[in-house]
């Protein structure tokens, strides 16, 4: 994974501001490892004087033409190591400096590959405001920015090189896949059904760190990496930046950010996690099939604030006190009558038939419909027609023709549609990154 920029904003912010986890107990749930403690926020930070990391400055690695040396490697681990407060132990260097490597080895790929474009040029300038920007959102200059970064032995080349690559492969990849990465309006509506569909059940806000075991040489050295990460984490290390750095996932470019799931759409290892964690705590290690999980529980909810639906229905009028007779026959008609129906044609059918009667119920909140109505409007498919429903007024037929989250939690179209694009992109780049490194020629020193 290369070098981001907001890795390092999350990390520096945390290290100026002094943010820490702290080790607590872990409660009723056996899968906590620990919680994060706000209060240890205001706590000053002190900038630890660089590792020492025995290895040799000549080459240790080439990709294509392009060489890796010892000391390339010795500044991104730095970086690394700076960027996600995890500190330094026997047990991690090898993982760090595995990470690391891989670092360079993509960072190199994505510069030979930006080099084969003529008018694609990141200008020093463009480096200089980048820098300035990570700067300025946490609350410094960029002089201090690099002043920070070389108290930890890391040259200001060292992130420059890297937010070059980091410019020019977000503008290669989201020029060369704009078109690709397009989103239809199909697809935004599906995702906001699937949106509205899950709006009634638990929900659980997550950030995520996954170590894939083919990445870093099996499953029992993901698990071992992971058992690392979780006692750098709640001893202090940035959540998000750790994430950015380690992470398989494609969240990782959000620092891990998973944003809501939705109960019963992940493994069952993590929903085990997810219905116990509680809000703030940090999970053990999760293994599952090809790697294993770290889960942060940010927050949790029942479901949104409200479920929006749309309804119209056709209806005979049978009063309360009706014989059974009665419904039963009005039942049959409308029964007889529904294969028929649909959300275009349901009302104009209703004013062509003596003794039937409909309307447009327009958008209702869930919650305030009547209750033979509630279950058919939570769990009906838009578009179908439901069985005939016996109420007060007479026998109903409710056709379902829109569902969707409201409140102010309630995701607008566009950004769904952003969201969308976003992951697309994520995913073309990596599939390019991958097909890149399937045709280099690596060599390990």
């Amino acid at each position: 994974m290369g070098f981001k920029r907001y890795t390092t904003g999350v990390a520096i912010a945390a290290l100026l501001a002094g943010s820490a986890y702290a080790q607590t107990p872990a409660g009723q749930s056996p899968l906590a490892a620990g919680s994060l403690n706000p209060a240890n926020e205001e706590t000053p930070a002190r900038v630890a004087a660089p590792p020492e990391f025995r290895m040799a400055d000549g080459i240790v690695a080439t990709v294509n033409d392009s060489i890796i040396t010892g000391y390339d490697l010795r500044q991104r681990m730095l970086l690394l190591i700076a960027t996600t407060q995890v500190r330094p132990t026997e047990e991690n260097i090898p993982a760090i400096q595995q990470e690391s490597l891989n670092s360079l080895i993509e960072e190199r790929l994505q510069a030979q590959e930006i080099a084969t474009y003529k008018t694609l040029k990141i200008s020093d300038e463009e480096v200089d405001a980048e820098i300035a920007s990570m700067a300025e959102e946490v609350g410094t200059t960029a002089a201090n920015y690099l002043d920070f970064l070389a108290q930890g032995g890391i040259r200001p080349q060292t992130l420059r090189e890297a937010t070059r690559v980091s410019l020019g492969w977000r503008a290669l990849v989201g020029g060369r896949f704009a078109s690709r990465a397009r989103v239809s309006r199909g697809q935004v509506d599906q995702a906001m059904r699937q949106i509205a569909e899950s709006a009634s059940k638990p929900q659980y806000l997550i950030g995520e760190v996954y170590i894939e075991a083919a990445r870093v040489g099996g499953q029992q050295a993901a698990l071992n990496g992971a058992a690392q990460l979780v006692q750098q984490l709640v001893q202090g290390a940035p959540f998000q930046a750790v994430a950015q750095q380690f992470s398989a996932s494609p969240s990782a470019v959000r620092g891990g950010d998973a944003g809501w799931i939705v109960q019963g759409t992940v493994q069952p290892a993590l929903q085990a996690a997810l219905d116990q964690l509680e809000v703030g705590q940090l999970s053990r290690p999760i293994p599952v099939d090809g790697g294993v999980y770290i889960i942060y529980m940010r927050d949790k909810r029942d479901g949104a604030a409200s479920n929006l639906v749309q309804l119209k229905q056709v209806m005979v009028q049978v009063p309360e006190g009706a014989a059974d007779s009665v419904v039963a026959a009005a039942t049959a008609r409308l029964e007889a009558l529904r294969p028929q129906l649909s959300c275009d044609t349901i009302l104009q059918r209703a004013t062509s038939e003596e003794g039937l009667l409909g309307s447009d119920l327009g958008e209702s909140d869930v919650a305030n419909l009547a209750p033979q109505f509630q279950q058919i409007a939570r769990s009906g498919a838009i578009g179908s027609v439901s069985s005939p429903v016996r109420t007060p007024l007479g026998v109903h037929l409710v056709a379902v023709c829109g569902r969707r989250v409201g409140g102010a939690e309630a995701p607008s179209f566009r950004a769904v549609e952003a969201r969308l694009h976003s992951q697309n992109l994520v995913m073309l780049g990596r599939r390019y990154l991958r097909d890149l490194r399937a045709d280099a020629l690596i060599e390990m020193k």
